[in-house]
């Protein structure tokens, strides 16, 4: 087993799921609701709820995730292989298929059938998503050694008063 890795802080990983969720809605709910004939108003309440399951899946994932890697690996998660990260994205978007399903059933009303290829498409929509994501913010926002200032925290401001001597 290797040392113990650097994971992400908890303000880091609450502002990563929360860009992922605002973004995946803004990007998915229009043709979701194009493709799947529900109506916008009716889709977007819809993927709030599914946003809502999967930023609960997404920290539970992720930090499971990145410890697992990190202990087999020592490596911690941004700097992880691409073909890991597409196993990364697979395993996510299924387990939250299995999460999904009955909500979108549930919802809309639709068989299990029609459901289920209406969840299938929001997965790979959102595995694609996820994949490129992940990748993009991991280079924005690296992780930081410990003791670092998260580069996204505000710099204090200091006054431009003359030192004393």
């Amino acid at each position: 087993m290797s040392a113990k890795p650097k994971l992400r802080s908890f303000p880091d990983r609450l502002r990563q799921i929360a860009l992922f969720e605002v973004g995946g809605l803004v990007l998915i709910t229009p043709p979701f609701a194009w493709l799947s004939g529900v109506p916008l108003t009716e889709s977007i309440g819809l993927l709030a709820l599914l946003a809502l399951i999967a930023a609960i899946w997404n920290g539970s994932y992720n930090t499971c995730f990145d410890w697992f890697e990190g202990r087999l690996t020592g490596r911690s998660a941004d700097r992880r292989p691409f073909r890991l990260r597409c196993l990364h994205a697979l395993g996510f978007e299924g387990g939250l298929l299995l999460l999904t399903l009955p909500v979108i059933m549930w919802w809309t009303g639709m068989g299990w059938l029609e459901a289920l290829i209406a969840d299938i498409g929001l997965a790979v929509t959102y595995t694609v998503y996820a994949l490129l994501f992940n990748l993009g913010y991991d280079r924005l926002f690296p992780i930081q050694p410990a003791g670092a200032r998260d580069c996204g925290a505000a710099e204090p401001v200091r006054a431009a008063l003359p030192a004393e001597r």
